[in-house]
């Protein structure tokens, strides 16, 4: 197994694509596979500001819940017939939300800037509730219809959870591609130098409020794409898409996968859904098992899997 992590750290892209290419096809359905691609994406989103940058937030439901509106109402509500101008909306969504909530978030440090976090996103989580014409209120979002994707004529329908699950792997295959990219860069290095040592990193020379508030930025627009992404495979976005349940979720698939690891949170995701899915078959009370296997995993394997197979950053 340690030879198997030791090869994707190595090809860190082509591993993605090809573990997730054969994934749907070793789980009980297509419909989770596509679920823990998604989810997997909101938790490397996150991953990047508590794992990289060393900024704990509660609040990212609030990105994921943009993301999954905007574009929900583009295709529910104004309409609009073409899939990318709906993601593309669901993205803008998340990215003003972020650079606004960020501005002011980031003013504070620590427990207060997580506590702020959580505040706004329990504020937009009652703008959405009581904007019902817009959001649909308690009752959700409905009526989203997803467009076919195409070339001139040809038309590819999204219907079909294998065809959406591929369509679903090329745009987070992108994503962490991209993710990659910004980990690599001497951005990246400067993130990382911040949460190693904040004071340090001022003393370099380099501008951490602003380049904080970039990383803040970041996190949004990959939490609100994944949020976008299941707008699409549900066809509703449920008023919990803002709940901060959800931010506690992806606490949870980030550190059980491990922080500070770049494929820890996939781990993460597949490792939380497919428990939730196993034991709430036998259960009610799947919550309470997940919770007690989390609680070991933090008393006694700090990194998480995948931090314990490759080494990270927490559990040092």
């Amino acid at each position: 197994m340690s030879s198997v992590a030791a090869w994707v750290r190595r090809h860190p892209i082509l591993g993605f694509f090809v573990v997730f290419a054969i994934f749907p096809w070793v789980v009980p359905y297509k419909s989770l596979a596509a679920q823990v691609l998604i989810y997997g994406l909101f938790a490397l989103g996150f991953n990047l500001l508590y794992g990289y940058t060393g900024l704990l937030s509660f609040g990212s439901a609030a990105y994921w819940g943009l993301g999954a509106y905007g574009t929900g109402i583009a295709l529910a509500k104004l309409k609009v017939t073409s899939l990318w101008l709906a993601l593309g909306m669901g993205l803008g969504f998340a990215l003003v939300g972020g650079a606004v909530v960020g501005f002011f978030c980031l003013r504070r440090r620590g427990i207060y800037f997580a506590m702020l976090t959580l505040a706004f996103a329990q504020l937009l989580y009652f703008v959405g509730f009581h904007l019902a014409d817009w959001t649909g209120g308690d009752d959700g979002l409905r009526g989203i219809a997803v467009p076919a994707i195409g070339l001139g004529s040809w038309r590819l329908p999204l219907d079909r959870s294998v065809v959406f699950y591929y369509f679903t792997l090329v745009i987070v295959g992108l994503a962490v591609a991209a993710l990659k990219r910004i980990l690599d860069s001497p951005f990246g290095a400067v993130l990382q130098a911040i949460r190693e040592n904040a004071d340090r990193a001022t003393a370099c020379g380099y501008d951490i409020s602003r380049i904080k508030h970039l990383s803040f930025v970041f996190y949004a627009v990959f939490c609100g794409l994944a949020g976008a992404l299941d707008a699409l495979r549900l066809t509703v976005v449920p008023i919990e898409s803002l709940h901060w349940s959800t931010s506690g979720q992806v606490v949870i698939m980030t550190l059980l996968g491990g922080a500070g690891t770049f494929f820890g949170p996939f781990v993460g995701a597949a490792t939380f859904l497919v428990l939730e899915d196993a034991i709430s078959v036998w259960t009610e009370s799947w919550p309470l098992a997940i919770g007690a296997i989390f609680m070991a995993f933090v008393l006694f394997l700090p990194k998480g899997i995948w931090g314990t197979l490759t080494g990270g950053f927490h559990g040092r």
